[in-house]
């Protein structure tokens, strides 16, 4: 019968644990769907507010290149060269991207239409980045669960799915390659963190395959192949080292390096670049480890054995680094590249590539979660604590990588979040009750005693402080509401924060603006694609644009017009050849178009309606690039005046006025009156009356100027003997017939061939 009962009570029990883990199981899944929607729905502001419509400037190549891939195939695509970029230069496609995004949205392309559900390709570009944030809400769930706990990675997922340091570069239009990155890169995390748990050789394979999907997504994956090995470096330095984690790093380096090594746009880097060689050095010291480690149990009784291989371990560390250092300086191994040097230099990219926007370390370090991982630290949080060190550093030098920073950022306040709702939320965390149920146990053991003084005695002592300890337990569950109240405050907080920010900073399309008139209600400002689609209709098929590189890719998509440069930024040369144009003399700047062939000029000024990102404000850039490549003709102090300030009103520097660039924006602008209460000429943007208004075009004329005047399209004149030679070919295929060139057997003719006129032969006297 004892038996029975046994039985049907260890029955109960596993029925109620089981029910129990099933419901809990239910609501992380629908917690987290909840996640994935409210992530997805948070990015559509853009939509809402404006349309479907691509934003900025990379997302529009992307756009062009997916639907050029997606037509033409992808082996087309790998090479496919582009003649409408780079003018005259042109541009190899697929050698010089990363095919990641257009792939991947290729591939849902191909899936809805084979499903016949047919969608155009420009809506999926559109929510593409949407529907990842989803996903990496998921994986940073996996990767805080491997790390903490459950509860932390449905805080973590939670706060990745709102957080506006992703969501900057997520929402619905932002077709550029963090969309799925940043997905790839947690997920890669989650894998190597699964693996060095494991061992196993299947997660490690797992971690190569998602290491080759960001490889051939964005070049941050330099982040991780870097990341990882020092990890392995840093549990090695703290005599962490175990067989899973040989196994774990040596599968996931061997097939992470052949397999980004299938990307055309990589190539042989991870074996050239000094980017790469962190992995390769910390592959060779694995293996000089465990070899060392294998012999060292064979050896162990032999005497000095840990000072020999100690001495071992030094001597091959320092030869592997000589070999490194004579195979840079032999030109074998390429050296840090400028974006490298101006993340660890920040002076560098000042000094070097002014392109770059660097900056100073703008947040600090986390330090509870931090603090957290600390006090219980194990292989997988030592990731996580490497993680946060030198992320915040390099978000802090370029604002960019705020991208990667977030999801540690979010791991790290979910970990301490979930471990201060551990105490504060939980009913029976308090060590009193704890100690009451001892007491109580204790009390149930002696109950058949034969000696009852022990449980008479110890009731005495739980009635003697049973008023004090609900005394306790009063105040301490005041004090947990409390906390708990705060907490579910600032999340509430948090949650308005993000909502904000992302519906006010990022869901505005650069291409569209938005101004609000007096009463409030919204004006759409539309120049941007006005004046691209009167560039497409309006202007030959191979007609040539020069403007300043950030509007190349959007010339390109929209207008499908030849640029001379664009936001692929690798040629600084040609850039500073189109900045010298911009600031030199009219003369010198139609010698520059000349030789170029420039058809028309497309310069952004925002002087009439107030807009600051125009190319006035843009134009010291300008001039510092052109000056980088051709000191001699362009010094940036030439445009500033005696006290030496940068100023368009009337103590500007006179070369200012005169140069191409202020004549292009400012034309015709000394007539228009853009406030009643200022003279005409007053410009909005710099709250000054211009300093030279009245002036005249020698070398280009007006073509097209938006409502707003924010683009302005200029026609290049041609040289007046270009004209002569188009008006004689003209002329003479006209007097021509078809029997003059049968006669002339197809060799042509000469326009305007000189006459010789014989002349006379005088006489010469002889002396």
């Amino acid at each position: 019968m004892t038996t029975v009962n046994d039985n049907s009570s260890e029955y109960i029990t596993n029925s109620s644990s089981s029910s129990s883990a099933g419901l809990k199981s239910l609501i992380t899944v629908i917690i987290l769907i909840c996640v994935c929607i409210s992530g997805f729905i948070s990015r559509l502001f853009s939509i809402i507010r404006f349309e479907s419509v691509i934003h900025e400037f990379d997302p529009w190549f992307n756009y062009r290149s997916t639907v050029y891939m997606t037509d033409n195939g992808f082996y087309n695509f790998l090479n496919w060269f582009d003649d409408l970029a780079w003018y005259p230069l042109g541009r190899i496609v697929g050698g010089t991207v990363f095919p990641g995004l257009m792939v991947t949205s290729g591939a849902i392309h191909w899936f809805f239409h084979m499903i016949n559900i047919p969608i155009h390709i420009r809506e999926i570009c559109v929510f593409l980045a949407p529907i990842f944030s989803g996903l990496t809400a998921l994986a940073t769930y996996l990767l805080t669960k491997e790390l903490w706990s459950k509860r932390a990675g449905l805080f973590a997922a939670a706060f990745i799915a709102i957080a506006p340091g992703y969501s900057s570069r997520s929402v619905a239009g932002s077709y550029d390659n963090e969309a799925i990155a940043i997905f790839a890169l947690i997920f890669t995390y989650y894998l190597w963190i699964r693996s060095i748990k494991t061992g196993s050789i299947f997660w490690s394979s797992c971690t190569a395959l998602s290491y080759f999907y960001m490889v051939s997504a964005w070049g941050g994956y330099v982040f991780i192949i870097n990341l990882i090995p020092v990890h392995v470096g840093f549990l090695l330095l703290l005599g962490r080292y175990s067989l899973r984690l040989y196994v774990s790093y040596s599968i996931f380096y061997i097939l992470g390096l052949i397999l980004s090594m299938q990307i055309p746009f990589v190539g042989f880097q991870p074996v050239r670049t000094s980017e790469h060689m962190i992995a390769a050095g910390i592959f060779i010291l694995l293996q000089a480890y465990t070899f060392f480690d294998y012999l060292y149990n064979k050896l162990r009784y032999v005497r000095n054995i840990e000072t020999i291989f100690f001495n071992l371990s030094v001597i091959i560390s320092i030869i592997v680094f000589a070999i490194v250092v004579l195979l840079t300086y032999t030109g074998y191994i390429a050296p840090w590249s400028g974006r490298f040097y101006s993340l660890w230099d920040t002076s560098y990219a000042a000094k070097h590539i002014p392109i770059i926007i660097n900056l100073h370390l703008l947040i600090c370090l986390y330090p509870v979660g931090a603090w957290f991982c600390v006090k219980d630290l194990n292989d997988e949080r030592v990731f996580i604590l490497l993680y946060a060190v030198f992320a915040s550093y390099f978000a802090g030098v370029m604002i960019r990588l705020m991208l990667t920073l977030t999801p540690c950022v979010c791991i790290l306040a979910a970990i301490a979040l979930s471990k201060t709702l551990d105490y504060y939320a939980d009913a029976e965390s308090s060590e009193m009750v704890s100690n009451y149920d001892d007491s109580v146990s204790i009390c149930d053991e002696v109950e058949n005693d034969e000696n009852n003084q022990y449980l008479d005695n110890n009731a005495q002592n739980i009635d003697e402080t049973d008023d004090n300890d609900d005394d306790q337990n009063f105040l301490t569950s005041n004090i947990k509401i409390i906390v708990v109240t705060c907490i579910a405050m600032m999340l509430l907080l948090f949650i308005v924060h993000c909502t904000w920010i992302t519906a006010t900073a990022y869901s505005s399309p650069s291409i569209v603006l938005v101004s609000y008139n007096s009463d409030g209600t919204r004006a759409i400002v539309d120049d941007y694609r006005e004046a691209y689609y009167w560039l497409r209709q309006n202007t030959p098929e191979k007609a040539r644009i020069m403007s300043w590189w950030d509007y190349g890719y959007q010339i390109a998509g929209m207008s499908n017009r030849t640029v001379l440069v664009d936001n692929n930024t690798w040629n600084n040369s040609h850039i500073a050849l189109v900045g010298k144009a911009m600031a030199s003399n009219e003369t010198e700047a139609y010698k520059i178009m000349t030789m170029l062939d420039v058809d028309y000029i497309l310069v952004i000024f925002g002087g009439v309606i107030g807009f600051s990102g125009d190319d006035i404000n843009k134009f010291l850039w300008m001039v510092r690039i052109a000056e980088g490549e051709h000191p001699k003709d362009i010094k940036e102090n030439n445009y500033f005046n005696d006290n030496k300030e940068y100023r368009v009103d009337k103590s500007g520097s006179p070369i200012l006025f005169n140069c191409l660039m202020y004549k292009l924006c400012y034309y015709r602008f000394g007539e228009l009156y853009t406030d009643s209460a200022q003279p005409s000429g007053f410009d909005r943007t710099r709250s000054v009356e211009i300093g030279h208004k009245n002036f005249d075009l020698e070398h280009v004329e007006e073509a097209y100027t938006s409502a707003n005047w924010i683009v302005r399209i200029y026609r290049v004149k041609k040289l007046s003997n270009r004209f002569q030679a188009k008006d004689a070919l003209e002329k003479l295929t006209s007097s021509l017939s078809e029997e003059s060139f049968e006669k002339n057997d197809g060799k042509g003719v000469i326009l305007n061939k000189p006459h010789v006129k014989k002349g006379t032969k005088k006489s010469m006297r002889r002396t």
